[in-house]
């Protein structure tokens, strides 16, 4: 299973590696498109929808990709903000209260599209202002999950959400934090990324803490969705990785708050 884990992240990495830095920019929105678009299918897997339902529910969520793109525009700062109010507003009262998206159709296809096109549009709009912001801000997250897992191993005593996720631990939150505070004064004092971001040192700080604070609340929700579904992964499309959403858990919480954040930051 490591061995096969291994491998697909290597031929992920190479992949996204390609279609970035080699390939014209439209590759990248077209790979982006597709992310979304699996994403959905398993959203609908998480829904219990038949086959048929899951991928016509993939293929409207591309043409609302392909509407935002070439109609809709100016709308996307609207969606970021409506998802970053789902995120901090609404996924707290999710957790406590336990909802559910089976047998809630219509409300659950939309959530799965709020969640799903906010993080495609982030995505989008990240990579139009540079490759390596859009990076940088992936990193963020791969970065808390990488500094919670070890923390959480040598330190893990007090459980997060044992009802929702038992492996995670507010160790693990603390050394997220820790690690994205370092990775946060790494990029910017030694990357010209730091251009991006003409703003006080406290306020900077305070960011990463609630950039933190989303990737955890993304994670939790998606093994949430899972546990209610009575699935491990959300599907089996990533060998040894489980599915898209297992991949791109947190990044669905904290790229649409990073887009946001950068789009009044140029304002």
């Amino acid at each position: 299973m490591l061995k096969t884990r291994i491998v697909t992240a290597l031929l992920l990495v190479a992949g996204l590696a390609l279609i970035l830095f080699a390939l014209p920019p439209l590759a990248a929105l077209l790979t982006f498109a597709a992310i979304a678009a699996l994403a959905a299918w398993e959203w609908g897997g998480l829904m219990k929808q038949d086959q048929p339902a899951r991928v016509m529910y993939a293929f409207v969520l591309m043409l609302f990709c392909w509407q935002l793109t070439v109609a809709a525009q100016p709308l996307v700062p609207v969606l970021l903000g409506v998802a970053v109010a789902f995120w901090l507003l609404v996924v707290p009262l999710w957790f406590r209260f336990k909802w559910r998206l089976a047998g809630n159709d219509f409300l659950a296809y939309v959530l799965g599209g709020l969640v799903i096109l906010a993080t495609w549009a982030a995505m989008v709009a990240l990579h139009a202002v540079s490759t390596w912001l859009m990076l940088a801000a992936m990193a963020l997250v791969w970065v808390a999950d990488i500094a919670a897992y070890f923390a959480g191993r040598t330190f893990g005593k007090h459980k997060l959400a044992p009802n929702i996720s038992p492996g995670k631990t507010w160790e693990g939150v603390a050394g997220a934090v820790v690690g994205v505070l370092i990775y946060g004064g790494i990029v910017l004092t030694f990357t010209p990324l730091k251009e991006a971001l003409r703003l006080p040192v406290p306020l900077i700080v305070l960011l990463l803490l609630l950039l933190t604070a989303v990737s955890v609340m993304g994670d939790l929700f998606e093994s949430l969705l899972k546990r209610q579904a009575g699935i491990k992964d959300s599907s089996s499309l990533l060998p040894g990785h489980g599915g898209v959403l297992d991949r791109i858990d947190a990044l669905t919480s904290t790229l649409p708050l990073a887009a946001l954040i950068l789009h009044f930051v140029q304002r």
